[in-house]
C-alpha cells in the first residue's frame, strides 16, 4: 500500500484552485481564437477580442479570469493500492484545500451555508466531490470551478426511448436557445444520455472537463455532437448574446446504460470560461 498523505491533497488542491482560476487552458484559448477567424458579425468578432485580451490579462498580471470563481467541484480517482494517511477524511483534506487556496489567493468565496438561510461561509467551502475507486496506487484529482451563470442554466429532462435521437437533438437546442445569453456565450455544452435521473447531471458536468473539441470515441456520438453543434450556432444567439455565427465552442456527449422504460437526458452549460486543471499525485 502506498500512503498519500492528507497535507499533501491539501496543498495540491490548493495550487489547483489559484491554477485554475488564473490560467485558462491551451484547449479553450485556441478554441476561441479559431471563433474569432470564423465569426462573421462585427460586433461577436470584437467580444471575441476583448475575450481573448481579458485572458491575457490575466495571466500576465495574475488575477482572476472570471470575477464568480465559482462552486469548487472535485472529480477524484482514488487508487485501491493507496491509503490517506492524516486526521479527516478525504472530504476534509479537499475542503481544507479550497479554503486554504481560496483565502489565500483572494478568490471570491461564492457559497452559502444554507440553500434558504444564505449566509456566506466565507471560504467558498464545501466543495462537490465525487470519487471513485480504481485500480493502481496513484490519486487523479481534477478541479473544475463552476460558475453560477452557466450552471443556472443547465437541465436536467426524462425521454421517453420512443423520443430519439430528435428528442435529444430538440432538448439541447431548445433549452440553448431559451438560455440565450445568460450564461454568457461562447459556451460549452456538456450533454449526458442515460443512467439514472442522478446519474445523468453528474455525467452531463464530466463531459465539460474533456479536451475542448476531443470528439466523442464513438464515431455515431462524434456526429452527433457536430450535427448539435451546427443548430446551435444556427441560432445566432453569438457571442456575449450580442449576434454572430459562434454561440457555441464545443458539444461533448456522455452516455450511460438506461433502463429500457426510461431515456433521461441533462445539459451542462458552461461558459467560456471553461476552467479545470487535472493533477497526479
Amino acid at each position: 500500500m502506498r500512503e498519500v498523505k492528507a497535507e499533501t491533497i491539501i496543498n495540491v488542491v490548493a495550487e489547483m484552485c489559484e491554477e485554475a482560476n488564473l490560467y485558462l487552458g491551451d484547449d479553450v484559448v485556441n478554441a476561441l481564437q479559431k471563433a474569432l477567424e470564423r465569426e462573421e458579425s462585427p460586433t461577436g468578432k470584437e467580444v471575441l477580442r476583448q475575450l481573448l485580451e481579458n485572458l491575457e490579462i490575466a495571466r500576465n498580471e495574475k488575477i482572476p479570469v472570471c470575477q464568480d470563481t465559482g462552486f469548487a467541484v472535485f472529480f477524484v480517482e482514488w487508487g485501491k493500492d493507496a491509503y490517506l494517511a492524516g486526521e479527516g477524511s478525504l472530504e476534509d483534506a479537499i475542503n481544507a484545500g479550497v479554503r486554504k487556496g481560496y483565502t489565500e489567493g483572494y478568490l471570491r468565496k461564492s457559497i452559502v451555508k444554507d440553500p434558504l438561510n444564505r449566509v456566506n461561509t466565507g471560504d467558498n467551502t464545501p466543495a462537490v466531490v465525487y470519487t471513485s475507486i480504481v485500480p493502481g496506487d496513484k490519486v487523479k484529482i481534477i478541479f473544475a470551478p463552476k460558475g453560477g451563470g452557466s450552471e443556472n442554466m443547465s437541465a436536467v429532462k426524462m425521454l421517453k426511448p420512443s423520443d430519439g435521437v430528435e428528442g435529444v437533438v430538440d432538448f439541447v437546442v431548445n433549452h440553448v436557445k431559451a438560455s440565450g445569453a445568460n450564461p454568457c456565450p461562447p459556451i460549452v455544452v456538456g450533454v449526458a444520455i442515460g443512467g439514472t435521473f442522478d446519474k445523468v447531471a453528474v455525467l452531463a458536468k464530466k463531459a465539460l472537463l474533456r479536451p475542448l473539441g476531443q470528439p466523442n470515441p464513438d464515431p455515431f456520438y462524434a456526429d452527433l455532437e457536430q450535427k448539435i453543434l451546427k443548430k446551435i450556432n444556427d441560432l445566432g444567439i453569438g457571442p456575449q448574446g450580442f449576434g454572430g455565427r459562434v454561440t457555441a465552442l464545443a458539444v461533448h456527449i456522455e452516455t450511460y446504460p438506461a433502463h429500457i422504460a426510461s431515456m433521461p437526458a441533462a445539459v451542462n452549460i458552461n461558459c467560456h470560461v471553461a476552467r479545470h486543471v487535472e493533477r497526479v499525485i
